[in-house]
């Protein structure tokens, strides 16, 4: 459970920043940030700080590579769903919200791998602290 609620987070940060549809925070700002530049700017930065942690904890713990990997299985997941029929990919809208899915998914195994990796190992993932 813990795992599908970082992910539903990482989903809703995502498509809070930008999505298909009109509701969508790039799009509020661009029609409202001559009216509205101080509310624009406060959910603006509220979202960068919602992408630096969860980046920040991505990055810790599986890395770059990582990322790149996980981006990599899901893409490739796709692909085999658009070769099978499953998938039609000429629907730009989902392909943009397939596209938020994956993201999401490579957001919220980096926010839950530390504890996976704890749970499957026994180790425990430390900080670096500077003395």
């Amino acid at each position: 459970m813990g795992f599908f609620i970082r992910w539903l987070f990482a989903l809703l940060l995502l498509t809070a920043t930008y999505n298909p549809t009109s509701w969508n925070y790039v799009r509020w700002s661009m029609d409202n940030y001559q009216d509205q530049l101080a509310m624009v700017l406060l959910l603006g930065l509220v979202l960068t700080a919602g992408y630096i942690i969860y980046l920040r904890a991505t990055l810790r713990s599986i890395g770059a590579f990582g990322m790149a990997l996980v981006l990599a299985l899901v893409g490739t997941l796709l692909w085999v769903l658009y070769d099978y029929g499953v998938l039609d990919l000429n629907n730009r809208d989902l392909n943009l919200w397939l596209g938020i899915i994956a993201l999401s998914i490579v957001l919220g195994i980096g926010l839950s791998w530390s504890l996976v990796r704890r749970k499957l190992t026994g180790q425990a993932d430390v900080d670096d602290i500077d003395a």
